[in-house]
């Protein structure tokens, strides 16, 4: 029986959030924990079911997983890497690993380093030379020198919002029992295309990615092509590395360089197309066009706090846009409060532990990033609180909700994310009665969208703003669209 060796590293690390993510921000799985812990939509469930399916012996080292945030701490990094190391060494020593299938982000950052998922690839294929190493990866990984040379094959997400991601499990999967079954030597080509996408701009329901992701289906249909994918880099990151990428496995070299050039040429000629794929405003004609759907009975009304996005890494803690609705006394004649998730500040969320119908005066906001908006002092109800919430499988916090200004603003004591309705429906709140609901979120997916009479992409500040232009970069590798306009590029040059 074959043995592969299985392992999942995923954080998509945001440099402009300050937060350092640590060992209280990750789920952290471990051998016989892989196979207690399938979920749905889950690459790191598909890789594992189809090599046993295949007849192989998984071999599980170490599973981390995180909401995405700032970059990641490097002593807790360096413990999960080296675990999984020590895991492949003894595993090897008792009978040779045949593979090794990796899940993983891609777009992992950690303090002192930058590339985490290189620096695991690196390290691995010295230990193991000479076997297939095969890895799913997130639509939104940046691609680098270090992961393309130390490994046989990668394969992205084809869908944004990601819901394919057991698909792009069994894919890699696959490839691995391809390569071991019938002997393939896999090829890879990877084409560096110097554009930056905010990742609202890349959903899969709308040109051009439609068309994009298409052409991809297509390349894959033909003969010795194993995956093709475009990896839309990850916006919100500042290193030198920022780009997208065509990625191409195929059991020949010159049949990747050239698919891969193809694909590179395409989306280039696509760069000025991307767009929102929903109704986006600024926020105060978000606001003023709410209660204008509001006021002709259609509503819920979704409003996506864009810029302080924690599902793509800001701090979840950025007050101007709640500030504005404290302000606007129209909301205190909404027959139902506003919904608003939410708020990472584990103070100002235990302060209101105990206190469920009391009213208090409570100070929530900017505690980590301070330098975007200041912190807001209220006074209203502790109107919930949940302890030890599960938070979506990862690290478990309590939970709170205070009302102020007919505002029912959620606390979290840990970083989650709202992408999708469940936070509010444990907290108690009804969104199909909620005239207003923010989420500090992007795009909607699906669970929203089924309560949703409109949708908003509200353009607000933080770590995730949506105008790119707009940041601070320092690193990226110039010229780089949109950042820049008006120059040529050749494919050929960015083939690696």
């Amino acid at each position: 029986m074959k043995r592969v060796l299985v392992a999942a590293m995923h954080h998509e690390s945001n440099s402009f959030n300050p937060i350092v993510a640590g060992e209280n921000e990750f789920r952290v799985l471990r051998g016989q924990e892989f196979f207690e812990n399938f979920r749905d939509n889950d690459s790191l469930t598909g890789v594992v079911k189809t090599l046993m399916d295949a007849g192989y012996e998984v071999v599980p080292a170490v599973s981390c997983r995180a909401v995405p945030n700032g970059e990641v701490d490097y002593d807790f990094y360096q413990g999960i890497k080296n675990e999984i190391l020590e895991v492949a060494r003894k595993e090897n020593e008792k009978k040779p690993l045949d593979a090794i299938t990796l899940s993983l982000h891609g777009s992992m950052r950690i303090k002192k380093i930058g590339d985490a998922e290189g620096y695991l690839l690196e390290d691995l294929r010295k230990l193991f030379p000479d076997i297939p190493i095969f890895a799913s990866l997130d639509m939104h990984t940046t691609m680098t020198e270090r992961m393309h040379k130390n490994c046989n094959g990668f394969v992205g997400y084809k869908c944004a919002p990601h819901t394919d991601c057991t698909e792009t499990g069994i894919h890699a999967a696959k490839m691995t029992i391809h390569a071991l079954n019938d002997g393939v030597q896999a090829k890879s080509a990877w084409v560096r295309v110097p554009i930056l996408i905010a990742g609202e701009q890349s959903s899969t329901t709308v040109e051009p990615m439609i068309t994009l992701i298409n052409e991809l289906r297509e390349t894959e249909k033909k003969e010795g092509i194993m995956a093709a994918s475009y990896l839309m880099g990850f916006p919100w990151a500042d290193n030198p590395d920022s780009s997208v990428a065509v990625y191409v496995v195929a059991e020949n070299q010159e049949l990747a360089d050239a698919e891969a050039l193809r694909l590179a040429e395409f989306i280039w000629s696509k760069k000025d197309e991307f767009c929102f794929q929903t109704e986006a405003l600024h926020e105060k004609e978000a606001i003023d066009a709410a209660f204008e759907s509001i006021g002709r009975g259609q509503y819920p009304v979704f409003l996506s706090d864009s810029g302080d996005n924690p599902t793509a890494g800001s701090s979840s803690d950025v007050t101007e846009f709640v500030k504005m609705l404290i302000a606007d006394e129209r909301v205190l004649s909404l027959p139902h409060p506003v919904a608003y998730g939410g708020f990472y500040d584990p103070e100002a969320t235990k302060a209101c532990e105990g206190k469920v119908g009391q009213e208090i005066t409570l100070t929530f906001g900017a505690k980590f990033d301070t330098k975007t908006s200041s912190p807001v002092t209220a006074t209203g109800t502790v109107m919930n609180y949940v302890k030890d919430w599960d938070g979506f499988g990862r690290s478990n916090g309590d939970v709170a909700v205070f009302r102020t200004h007919n505002i029912d603003i959620i606390l979290a004591e840990q970083h989650i994310g709202y992408a999708g309705p469940r936070v509010f429906l444990d907290m108690g709140l009804d969104l199909s009665k909620a005239p207003i609901v923010v989420c500090k979120l992007g795009y909607l997916g699906e669970e929203h969208e089924a309560f949703a009479k409109r949708a908003i992409l509200v353009l607000t500040k933080g770590s995730t703003n949506e105008d790119l232009k707009t940041l601070r970069y320092e690193t990226v590798p110039r010229p780089l669209f949109p950042l820049d306009n008006g120059f040529e590029y050749d494919p050929r040059k960015n083939l690696h």
